[in-house]
């Protein structure tokens, strides 16, 4: 099947590429001639595990091509797929002008029956208002049917979240856009991969409604955690028990300082926006934001309560993409816990696997180290905010033996508290005791 895929950021050129790996022959399309002359030489503008390599493979086998020419897409297309971004408003509801700005562009160009396909997340009901936006512009002169296909893409994931995803949400009012849609995805079938089919406004809603309710479960055991510490129980054990209830699940059950990224923040306070356009409440949502944000300064706090003074003192920062295997910043709890600390007087250090040309954008006065024992050299304290896997089993040593001060505030739980202590280090972590001789603790 010939499509196109408008939009070359993470959404767009995942979606592109794995649909070029199914066999289809795909363009992508971006109005950034820069990003395209770089992706038609191999270089991509985001970083995902796996991808470049499968970028190359479908452009040396010829079912993928990169241009800025939306007319050539359009025409050579059966479906469009449009995938560019609804970044917040300052009242954090979605600017959905670049969505707008395609379905003009494809109308200009539209040449026979299409199917437009929205992948970008947009508040519900847009679908329809797009549906009728072009029926206005283009009037009898063009068949198309417009549908909403929402990503539900892990940064990190991606690839494996396209090519074995839970399910395939497809919402349009189009017997024929139905057919079409199920012969794309057709290589999901063989995996027995379940299909939602619904309207439009159902489709949208679900993406927003899935975002926001993962987002609630991380709010909720963080809150767990931030309760253990008060009375002495085990988060982990906590969350154990909770998430071996089949009903609740184990998934997102993993306390921080926080949910961050591209989609969690953006889409709980759209749709809360979306709620107050409607004179609706979302009263646990507004809870749920609430609590994250005030989850960031929980964890400035605990590193305070732990160094005390922070002036002048050098702390090493051990991640700072919002999760392991992302470049991406976008909202990421370390760049609050940076910002408050550096406010303090504090002399940061830190190390990233993949997100440190991002941060230096951002902070371009501390100190980025070439691995983790650099970042932990002569510090007063290290501190754990990106539980990145090569940080899971570190010289623990060698750690010691670098820092001013054997200090560590691990903000992700990744070591156990009981063995650090055992290892002559002052350890902090989120939601768990320090307890004696205990071997179920040592787990």
């Amino acid at each position: 099947m010939h499509i196109s895929v408008i939009g070359t950021g993470y959404v767009g050129l995942v979606t592109g590429t794995c649909f070029a790996e199914f066999g289809n022959d795909v363009i992508c399309v971006d109005n950034d001639e820069s990003k395209i002359n770089k992706l038609k030489k191999g270089v991509l503008s985001i970083y995902e595990p796996g991808l470049d390599d499968l970028v190359a493979k479908n452009v040396k086998e010829g079912r993928l091509t990169f241009t800025t020419d939306i007319r050539t897409a359009v025409e050579n297309s059966l479906v469009i797929f449009i995938a560019v971004g609804t970044p917040p408003k300052d009242d954090g509801s979605a600017d959905l002008s670049f969505v707008l700005d395609v379905g003009k562009e494809i109308a200009k160009y539209l040449n026979g029956y299409k199917v437009i396909v929205n992948k970008s997340t947009v508040p519900v009901g847009f679908g329809n208002s797009l549906q009728k936006s072009l029926e206005e512009i283009l009037g009898q002169r063009g068949k198309f049917s417009v549908a909403s296909n929402p990503e539900f893409l892990r940064e990190g994931s991606a690839i494996e979240d396209f090519m074995r995803p839970n399910r395939v949400v497809i919402g349009t009012e189009s017997s024929e856009a139905i057919a079409i849609m199920k012969e794309l995805y057709s290589p999901l079938y063989l995996i027995e991969t379940p299909f939602v089919i619904t309207n439009l406004e159902s489709a949208e809603l679900i993406k927003y409604a899935s975002n926001a309710f993962l987002a609630t479960k991380i709010s909720f055991i963080n809150e767990i955690a931030n309760f253990c510490d008060v009375i002495g129980a085990d988060v982990h054990h906590v969350a154990l028990g909770m998430g071996l209830d089949y009903r609740i699940g184990k998934k997102f059950l993993h306390p921080g300082p926080g949910y961050g990224g591209s989609c969690f923040p953006k889409d709980t306070n759209a749709l809360i926006q979306l709620g107050c356009q409607k004179d609706f409440g979302f009263q646990i949502l507004e809870s749920v934001v609430k609590v994250n944000n005030e989850q960031r300064n929980v964890m400035v706090r605990k590193i305070k309560s732990v160094i005390g003074t922070l002036e002048d003192k050098t702390l090493g920062i051990l991640g700072l993409s919002f999760k392991p295997n992302t470049d991406d910043l976008r909202e990421a709890p370390s760049l609050v816990i940076i910002e408050a600390l550096l406010k303090d007087g504090a002399i940061i250090k830190a190390f990233d696997p993949v997100a440190m040309d991002s941060a230096r954008k951002i902070f371009p006065n501390i100190t980025y180290c070439d691995d983790t024992y650099k970042a932990a050299e002569n510090c007063d304290a290290l501190i754990f905010i990106t539980e990145w896997n090569q940080f899971r089993s570190l010289d623990l040593d060698k750690i010691k033996q670098g820092m001013k001060s054997p200090t560590i505030i691990d903000l992700r739980n990744i070591y156990n508290p009981t063995k650090m202590r055992q290892k002559g280090f002052n350890y902090t972590c989120v939601g768990r005791p320090i307890i004696e001789d205990k071997d179920e603790y040592q787990k």
